[in-house]
């Protein structure tokens, strides 16, 4: 079988377990998806490294659906398939009609969407990818909220198809990808960079850059672990990667390029900071992961406008770098955050709730999850040996090549950059603290302590596999890239034609050069373990000659009310809140109830909140917009089969026009 075929199958076997879901035969559609993303992995490795052949598909009139995947694509889906296949396995568990229909359905638009080469079907593809999400979502916790928080998420997402529908348009009636790199070019700077913007605002609508990230919080905690590992790791990569070969493909180098990359590093550097904030203050496990993959989506944007930068100013070794690394920080995030969002179902599992708090998650659940966890909130955190410590590595090493740049606009914007990726690392770096020392390590009061010793809910073994394995797959990532990272060379061939890049030397990761900077986190591992032993001997030896001594917290002497001083999710982040208050503008809502006469209180709450940033200046305008409009235009719907019939030959006319006048002369 070829990987042609490997991907023909597994689409055919989504289709059947759309089918079946609809059947109300869960378990056979489960099979099915999982069988599928097994041939889809399978393929996209016999891929690897320069891509697949053409496959015509069909014909339509003189057009034809052809499909072929490009090596970038099929680097970004490679380490998403590992979540995707035991989020299908693990998700839609509680017997409802509707995840196996949104999981192959956005997995089939995936699939389109990295290798249609049409224009319409490029789009139909990308409506089914988000549609399928949305069937995830509503098919897990069907609430008031969630509904809303989903359908808000289509509203910002049909935002984001109709930029790329106008985008479509204005490359040229012919609708074949091979064509659009030519359209392009014959238009004009002011309506190339217009064209240039309408690809960001559409990709940019799933990737969740400002203003669209507002969507992930409601939505991601409308769903399940699953569904957020789908959401956040195979649909974010192709939406990352339909942006790139827009912008490095199909663009190419034109005079206002470089000034295009200063535009989408600013764009990308402010929403990584802005949702890096917000996701620090979150207490909750599925919101502050939902905010942690706009952060990192953001971060790969910033990649891409830096290789925007670097291309226009005639440097592709270093444009082929940045748009590498990019691909790197989102292969190893969809690793991390699917080990996440397997933790979090887990730790919902154990303790009823999705508030992160100190429950002692750590020594309640099995050890698969600490282990798992703990490699993915590692790399999230940027450290080493992680591969999330080697793209950020990466990313910083690149940005301090802006020496290399004539243009001063453009040295400040990397310079810039450089600062606020900085800023976003700390942010991140405390923010996996916080989930990791809170909400893993932390110990609950004194009174739930002693109830820990009792019965507890236990975790079935495909959850304490699915935490293992996407947990330690990050760090085997991170040690074996420099095995296969001059394979990618083939993602940058837009940019660099037929010359070679040089990332790898010996065991060392380096960026062009071995002079310039180098690390290696195969020879970490081996370090670290040996230097290990320095700590394990001095704790050794000091146990032999001092008594560990333990005491309750103090709080200012009191000690029955020692337990009442743990730290919380709040707490922890409260001095960043204070400092950031005019980001957060935070809302204190106290309400008091008294009882028949006013100075009995019968009831005190107290509600905390942040304000948004675009919901009041821009979501609850056009809301009110669009009801305002319909309230209008309700006479329309006046239940009269004659004037639908009318409202028809209208339209019909409409498109008949557009027809003649797009295909004139």
């Amino acid at each position: 079988m070829s990987p042609l075929d490997g991907f023909l199958a597994s689409s055919l076997l989504w289709v059947a377990a759309l089918v079946l879901d609809l059947a109300r035969r869960p378990r056979a559609a489960r099979g099915c998806l999982v069988t599928g993303v097994i041939l889809a992995a399978w393929a996209t490795a016999a891929s690897l490294p320069h891509g697949t052949g053409d496959r015509i598909i069909a014909w339509i009139g003189p057009w034809p659906i052809g499909w072929r995947a490009d090596p970038a694509g099929l680097w970004l889906m490679l380490p998403a398939w590992l979540p995707a296949g035991f989020a299908v396995l693990l998700g839609g568990r509680e017997g409802r009609r509707g995840f196996a229909s949104g999981a192959a359905l956005a997995l089939l638009g995936a699939l389109g969407v990295l290798g249609l080469q049409n224009g319409p079907g490029f789009l139909i593809a990308w409506e089914i990818m988000g549609f399928g999400g949305a069937m995830l979502l509503l098919s897990e916790r069907q609430t008031r909220e969630s509904g809303r928080d989903t359908f808000f998420m289509l509203a910002l997402l049909e935002t984001g198809a109709i930029a790329l529908l106008f985008a479509i348009l204005l490359l040229g009636p012919s609708w074949q990808v091979a064509t659009y790199g030519q359209e392009w070019a014959r238009l004009g700077s002011g309506m190339g960079f217009f064209l240039a913007l309408l690809w960001v605002a559409g990709c940019g609508a799933k990737l969740g850059l400002l203003p669209y990230y507002e969507w992930y919080p409601g939505a991601y905690s409308s769903g399940s672990g699953a569904s957020g590992a789908l959401l956040s790791g195979l649909l974010l990569n192709i939406a990352y990667f339909a942006l790139g070969r827009a912008l490095l493909d199909w663009l190419g180098v034109t005079p206002w390029l470089a000034d295009l990359g200063i535009v989408l590093l600013a764009l990308g550097i402010v929403t990584a900071v802005l949702t890096g904030l917000y996701a620090f203050q979150q207490d909750d496990w599925p919101r502050l992961l939902a905010f942690s993959s706009a952060e990192n989506a953001a971060i790969a944007v910033a990649a891409l406008g830096a290789a925007l930068i670097f291309r226009g100013y005639g440097h592709n070794q270093l444009a082929a770098l940045a748009w590498i690394v990019g691909l790197i920080q989102l292969m190893g995030h969809s690793l991390a955050k699917g080990a996440l969002f397997f933790s979090a179902d887990a730790a919902h599992h154990l303790t009823g709730s999705d508030q992160i708090r100190p429950d002692a998650l750590f020594r309640r659940a099995p050890w698969t999850l600490g282990v798992g966890a703990l490699c993915a909130v590692m790399s999230l955190a940027a450290l080493p040996p992680t591969i999330g410590f080697v793209s950020e590595w990466y990313l910083f090493q690149t940005l301090f090549h802006d020496f290399v740049i004539s243009g001063a606009g453009a040295r400040i914007a990397l310079t810039l950059a450089g600062a606020g990726l900085a800023l976003t690392a700390a942010i991140a770096l405390a923010t996996m603290v916080k989930l990791a020392g809170v909400g893993l390590l932390g110990l609950p009061e004194l009174e739930k302590d002693q109830g820990l010793s009792g019965p507890m809910q236990s975790l079935s073994w495909t959850v304490r596999i699915a935490i293992l394995v996407t947990g330690l797959a990050v760090l085997v990532f991170a040690v074996s890239l420099v095995s296969w990272l001059p394979l990618m060379a083939s993602t940058a061939r837009p940019i660099l034609g037929g010359k070679s890049i040089t990332l790898v030397h010996h065991w060392l990761l380096i960026p062009l050069s071995p002079s310039f900077a180098f690390i290696s986190p195969a020879k970490l591992v081996i370090v670290w373990p040996l230097l290990a032993l320095i700590p394990f001997a001095l704790l050794l030896s000091g146990m032999r000659h001092f008594k560990v001594r333990r005491t309750p917290l103090w709080c200012g002497g009191d000690e029955s009310a020692a337990h009442a001083g743990a730290t919380t999710a709040f707490a922890f982040s409260n001095a960043l809140r204070v400092f950031y208050s005019f980001v957060y503008r935070p809302r204190n809502n106290v309400r008091r109830t008294f009882g028949d006469r006013p100075y009995f209180l019968k009831e005190l709450s107290f509600d905390y909140s942040h304000a948004p940033v675009f919901g009041p200046l821009l979501f609850q305008p056009a809301t009110a917009s669009v009801r305002w409009l319909a309230d209008r235009l309700r006479f329309l719907q006046n239940g009269r089969l004659s004037s639908y019939l009318a409202y028809i030959g209208l339209i019909l006319l409409t498109i008949f026009a557009l027809v003649l006048l797009w295909s004139a002369p």
